[in-house]
């Protein structure tokens, strides 16, 4: 294997110049072709990058024996068939969230994945800020202890989208992060979800999302289209402490509480005591742990190409996409069944 891989960029819309940028920016990534079906397009997106080039055609990417991966940055519903394509031409691939638009299709994209060998990644970008990556060291260190409760708000204002609703637009956020950040044996095992449709759109625009977790402790995830004021957070609350990100607050992203409720063991109470409960309140310290500045799609990038390299499945992979589409299947079910629970399955 070469110190580099040879990569081609997939749509030249919204998300795939972001794409060629950190590619470019990154040593283990080798950016040879930005695909579009407007390849007039894709020249223009790649402007003073000459060593790159543009196609309209998809057959020539996947031909090329100096390819070796491909990036997929294109409309959802056209994931699946580009995505096996590349499998089939035996390139690992990335692609934009979320992994395809129907959950069959997303298993049949990991289980080919895996027969060849191949890295399938999901990209995930909030999982590689340093924000998260810091809650996910502190998670999986035993820092906070065991995770009692979560809580996650995300919402603002629009945009409101005429295909999904807004728990498919913005919930794969909360729960790639959620995924993330879940130690290995800790898993979702309901999924109960709630909604509400304000303007007569036709799909919910206000979601609330529950989640049981294996351990019994549950995972709250509020999204809304509607709200005047845009609000980016979300509370890790564990035994020893609690974690607090906002991601709106650049001067303190991230915030680490000493304080919380402990409970006295029955055992260890005086005989006359036992019946009672006892709780104590615990007041420490708050701590803003320093964050480096780095851009999150770099570090994704990175990810890909180690992870191509080093032939090891990518920290996202296909099956942290596959998990992110069942809760949002199961919240979908849910929805039609007036918020009743719903059970999930191991993945």
């Amino acid at each position: 294997m070469t110190d580099s891989i040879g990569l081609a960029v997939i749509g030249a819309g919204y998300w795939g110049p972001n794409l060629v940028r950190n590619a470019m920016a990154t040593p283990a990534v080798d950016v040879r072709y930005l695909c579009d079906l407007d390849e007039a397009r894709a020249r223009q997106v790649l402007g003073r990058y000459s060593t790159i080039t543009a196609t309209s055609s998809y057959d020539r990417v996947l031909d090329d024996p100096d390819v070796q991966a491909v990036a997929i940055a294109t409309p959802a519903a056209s994931h699946f068939a580009l995505a096996m394509a590349a499998l089939d031409a035996g390139k690992h691939v990335l692609v934009e969230k979320p992994l395809t638009s129907c959950l069959a299709d997303a298993e049949k994209l990991v289980q080919a994945a895996e027969d060849r060998g191949l890295v399938l990644m999901c990209d995930h970008t909030y999982c590689y800020t340093s924000a998260v990556r810091e809650m996910r060291r502190l998670v999986h260190d035993g820092g906070i202890g065991d995770i009692q409760f979560v809580d996650s708000v995300r919402i603002n204002l629009g945009l409101v989208q005429p295909d999904v609703d807004v728990l498919w637009d913005l919930a794969p956020h909360d729960l790639s992060i959620l995924d993330f950040l879940l130690p290995e044996e800790v898993s979702v095992v309901g999924v109960a979800a709630q909604g509400a449709d304000p303007l007569g759109h036709g799909m919910a625009c206000v979601g609330y999302l529950t989640l049981r977790l294996s351990t019994g402790a549950i995972a709250h995830v509020h999204v809304n289209w509607l709200s005047p004021i845009k609000i980016r957070t979300m509370v890790i609350g564990g035994s020893h402490r609690t974690v607090v990100w906002d991601d709106m607050n650049p001067s303190q992203r991230l915030a680490v509480y000493d304080r919380g409720v402990d409970r006295e063991v029955a055992r260890d109470l005086d005989p006359d005591d036992r019946q009672q409960i006892r709780v104590s309140y615990r007041t420490g310290e708050m701590v803003a742990p320093a964050l480096p500045e780095q851009e999150a799609l770099r570090a994704m990038m990175t990810e890909f190409g180690d992870a191509i390299l080093q032939g090891r499945q990518a920290a996202t992979d296909g099956r942290a996409g596959l998990r992110v589409m069942r809760i949002l299947e199961a919240a979908e079910h849910s929805l039609e069944h007036e918020g009743t629970f719903v059970a999930m399955e191991a993945v």
